[in-house]
């Protein structure tokens, strides 16, 4: 069997296909043929990392295959369990219909899923007014209280151990570094929740109604509470309107600091974060420094620095 006619070899091999209509319309229709269901036309959708299309009222992502550099059954077993976990738990997330692998010219992996008729909070947030903030805020602090519960291991990732070895952080000074990987191994960590770990703009949801969902669960993991936060701080832009919604009566900017300050210190793109919200790597000596300027930007609403 060869559906899939492109050759695959390296990363590069397969950014230049996996947005492909054309190459991918045999291998789905094959897939949704598998698993009984009707086929319709593909439609792009966002691009990511994986192929991913609209098929008539569904989502069909298929995995990057071992041959692009990709490890996808990490990222295929992490999903599947987010997945079905925010199903279980009655989160406002895509229902799973299908999964499995196809042997083709390579193993791809792959999803069937609900489609969202919805729209990214990146895509309508210029035109959102404070209540409207504010309730997104909300929901989303609902969705989350759910989800951020403990569970059981459902991959390798030890949050401090691949933050203690993570190369982005070379970026920032060898000063600041050791303060950090000091401050790593002194960490005492009592709980470990679910963390979606990719709270992002492109991936909440919000349909006609205003009802919110959430999608893309690869990048889970076990980890603090406070890890999540560096991401939902990011995906409000640090927007005061927002996080009085989200926090509540918990609204208060020097509790919520000190507890970014530590997720951001075991975040896999925390450097990243730091960098593009905090300062530059010469002005980021010290985590004194950092925590003063977490706090300035929280205190204030306001993003970047």
């Amino acid at each position: 069997m060869s559906l899939f006619i492109h050759k695959i070899n390296d990363w590069t091999s397969w950014s230049n296909v996996f947005q492909s209509i054309e190459a991918f319309t045999a291998l789905i229709r094959y897939i949704y043929e598998k698993e009984n269901l009707p086929f319709e036309q593909l439609e792009n959708l966002k691009p990511g990392t994986n192929a991913v299309f609209k098929v008539g009222n569904t989502v069909c992502k298929v995995f990057a295959p071992k041959e692009s550099g990709m490890d996808s059954q990490s990222d295929y077993d992490t999903e599947m369990f987010g997945l079905i976990r925010a199903n279980l738990l009655g989160i406002s997330a895509p229902k799973l219909i299908a999964s499995g692998n196809i042997h083709d010219r390579y193993d791809f992996l792959y999803f069937i899923m609900e489609y969202i008729d919805g729209k990214s909070l990146g895509d309508i947030e210029g035109g959102l007014t404070d209540l409207e903030k504010e309730e997104i805020g909300v929901k989303l602090r609902k969705i989350t209280d759910k989800l951020n519960t403990p569970c059981e291991r459902f991959n390798k990732w030890d949050v401090v151990e691949r933050e203690l070895s993570n190369k982005r952080w070379h970026r920032l000074s060898n000063s600041f570094n050791e303060e950090r990987r000091a401050y790593l191994h002194k960490l005492q960590i009592y709980k470990k929740v679910y963390i979606h770990g990719d709270l992002n703009p492109d991936n909440v949801l919000l349909d006609s109604n205003r009802n919110l969902f959430i999608i893309d669960f690869a990048d889970a993991l076990l980890a603090p509470a406070e890890y999540e936060l560096v991401a939902l701080c990011g995906l409000f832009d640090y927007s005061s309107v927002y996080m009085r919604g989200y926090f509540g009566k918990d609204y208060k900017p020097k509790e919520i600091s000190k507890k970014y300050f530590n997720g951001i210190l075991m975040h896999d793109f925390g450097a990243d974060i730091i960098l593009n919200n905090f300062g530059t790597s010469d002005e980021l000596i010290s985590l004194d420094i950092l925590e003063k300027r977490i706090y300035e930007v929280i205190e204030n609403g306001k993003g970047g620095f």
